[in-house]
């Protein structure tokens, strides 16, 4: 079952320190590239992952094409996707070896959800990390 309790969103949210963000926009206007920048003002890395503007950069940070390029351990995959898409970012997060998958709100997919749970990923879904972490009074990372 996905994450549900607050003292599991948090303790995962505590736990995390790299994050790559599928559908991460260089766009001020999608939601994707305020929750960003939130995630690194609290002291996470957020690696953004968007195969439309590989190569360019958001907030500082390169974007990746897919999850296999970052080439470095990533604990939670925050997923910026449809809820029919979000199901092949959920299986490149198992196949990297995340340790997490977090589903925006309104992105659910039971399935996607299931394997990653099944293949011993934590599931955060429906939710968003830039309204869990000062609602559940989550420090500063780093």
């Amino acid at each position: 079952m996905p994450l549900t309790r607050d003292e599991d969103i948090k303790a995962l949210l505590e736990a995390t320190r790299t994050i790559a963000m599928v559908g991460a926009s260089d766009r001020p206007d999608r939601p994707s590239y305020g929750v960003m920048a939130f995630l690194q003002r609290q002291g996470y890395r957020v690696i953004p992952v968007n195969p439309q503007i590989t190569g360019e950069h958001v907030h500082g940070e390169f974007v990746f094409r897919e999850l296999s390029q970052i080439g470095e351990p990533i604990d939670l995959v925050n997923i910026f996707r449809r809820p029919i898409a979000a199901g092949e970012a959920v299986d490149e997060a198992i196949a990297v070896g995340a340790k997490a998958v977090w589903m925006q709100l309104g992105v659910i997919n039971e399935a996607a959800a299931a394997r990653a749970e099944a293949a011993g990923l934590k599931v955060v879904m429906d939710r968003c990390p830039a309204i869990e972490i000062p609602r559940l009074g989550v420090a500063k990372v780093g």
